[in-house]
């Protein structure tokens, strides 16, 4: 391998997965963190950690001149960003490189490329990969209205910058529509800085399907098959697998090698994923690109038994892809849930606490991602994901049974998640037969929505609770602080 020493520019979960593949590959591994996470799980495993100053713990990890003074001061020869923060920040990538740096991922052209929706859908119909009819929403506004008339209702306005559903409106009727460009606009500039918005038809309950890339940035580009991300909370994944279940094989040939052709015509570094979406009819189109590695990119790992961040530093290191096309080949299934501090009860609302209990589950082919601890706070600061869990299975049903078995097994107390309620979306009979869609999670609301707590059950609970775990007595039963300044109780 060609770095000894990388630095991770992340925190968390991520950190974490990436800190311990340097550690097989015997690469010394230095971590950032902010005054708050200095107890965080990712510092205490790296080999080296250096503090980040800032006002509040984002504004130091988002801080690119402190990030590169620490692969300075401590001769990291490689900076791996992980995803969020500064992954998809081609001004960063580009300041890393220029320091003598190796960032592990694309060029900074790339990113800044993939980043412009408006102009990634242009490269990819120039060659040959499917977009959606679409329209950009320029200064003619009379113009563009027509033109979205001549596409057909219902419309989706996005935002040329955006994501996570910044800057997206439904427009169903011509009436919306004026409205609508407007409100996405002003979201996009508030958001993003960058007010270019532009409609595409709407797709009703299309799948989301990815395939994960791995580019030398010389023109060879292997794809590592397809994923399944159509399960969806606010524009967000919560569950997703691979392979893809129930595509025809031809559809999934065509899929993959529309993303390699997309990723070759841009001579692609490092790993990347192609998104489409699937209409009910069998067609599809480019989305989006993702230029950084994936949440999700341990069912990819677990279906062909490669490691994706040991690949990453190979390329970052110029050591090229070390495989072909033909020594991928998928085994099984895998399948993964993202646990969120969150209430699916009221919206998804991301939740707060302080994490009392960790239990871990274990079994065969179950994977814990986290980055979590036992004491350790759940604040605002950062996107509720906790952890991964994944499952692999020679089947897609075994898959699906040993990650509910691994739900029930595993104990997060302390503050709410979504644990339960990924456990019954895994029972579904919906889920269970593949038949997978955006709209899934609205349309079985009812189905999915937490049963009515047996007061029987819930007072076993809480004795067993209280009889063997310390923290939690001390927290349900012990004397409030401020009661306790007060003292003896007197009228």
């Amino acid at each position: 391998m060609a770095f000894t020493t990388v630095l991770v520019a992340n925190r968390g979960e991520i950190a974490c997965r990436i800190i311990r593949t340097l550690k097989s590959l015997g690469i010394a591994s230095v971590a950032v963190y902010h005054h708050d996470d200095r107890r965080a799980p990712h510092v205490a495993l790296a080999d080296r950690a250096v503090e980040l100053t800032g006002a509040v713990p984002v504004q130091a990890y988002l801080d690119a001149g402190q990030i590169i003074a620490a692969c300075k001061a401590t001769g990291a020869q490689a900076l791996h960003p992980g995803y969020g923060f500064l992954s998809e920040n081609a001004d960063f990538a580009e300041a890393v490189t220029a320091a003598g740096i190796a960032f592990v991922g694309p060029d900074a052209a790339v990113i800044r490329l993939m980043g412009d929706k408006i102009r990634s859908r242009r490269f990819a119909a120039e060659h040959g990969v499917p977009i959606a009819p679409s329209v950009i929403l320029g200064e003619d506004r009379e113009a563009a209205i027509a033109q979205a008339r001549d596409i057909g209702f219902p419309l989706l306005i996005k935002a040329s910058a955006g994501g996570g559903g910044k800057g997206m409106k439904i427009v169903r009727a011509e009436a919306e529509l004026a409205d609508s460009i407007a409100t996405a606009t002003a979201e996009a500039q508030r958001y993003f800085g960058d007010g270019r918005v532009y409609a595409e038809r709407l797709i009703e309950r299309p799948r989301h399907i990815e395939v994960q890339v791995l580019g030398d940035g010389q023109g060879q580009v292997l794809h590592l098959y397809d994923r399944e991300c159509s399960l969806q909370r606010r524009y967000q994944k919560i569950v997703e697998e691979a392979p893809a279940p129930g595509l025809p094989e031809a559809l999934r040939n065509e899929i993959c090698d529309a993303a390699v052709r997309l990723a070759t015509a841009a001579r692609y570094r490092n790993a990347g994923t192609v998104e489409f979406i699937l209409t009910p009819q069998g067609e599809f189109y480019f989305l989006e690109m993702n230029t950084r590695l994936q949440v999700e990119h341990p069912v990819t790992e677990m279906i062909l038994g490669i490691d994706l961040v040991a690949l990453q530093l190979r390329v970052a290191g110029g050591e090229g892809l070390g495989m072909a096309q033909g020594d991928l080949r998928p085994r099984g299934h895998a399948i993964e849930c993202r646990i969120c501090a969150e209430e699916p009860g009221r919206d998804f609302r991301p939740a707060t606490g302080r994490i009392g209990v960790l239990r871990l589950p274990a079994g065969d082919g179950v994977r814990f991602d986290g980055g979590i601890t036992e004491g350790q706070a759940v604040t605002p600061a950062f996107d509720s994901m906790l952890a991964k869990l994944v499952a692999y299975g020679a089947t897609r049903d075994e898959a699906a049974r040993r990650l509910a078995d691994a739900l029930d097994q595993m104990v997060l107390l302390g503050v709410p998640t979504n644990a339960d309620y990924l456990g019954r979306i895994l029972h579904h009979d919906e889920f269970l037969a593949g038949r997978l869609h955006t709209g899934f999670l609205a349309d079985h609301a009812a189905a999915l929505a937490a049963p009515e707590p047996d007061p029987a059950t819930m007072a076993a609970v809480v004795a067993a609770a209280a009889l063997t775990q310390t923290d939690f007595r001390n927290v349900a039963y012990g004397v409030p602080a401020l009661h306790a300044a007060i003292g003896h109780w007197r009228n």
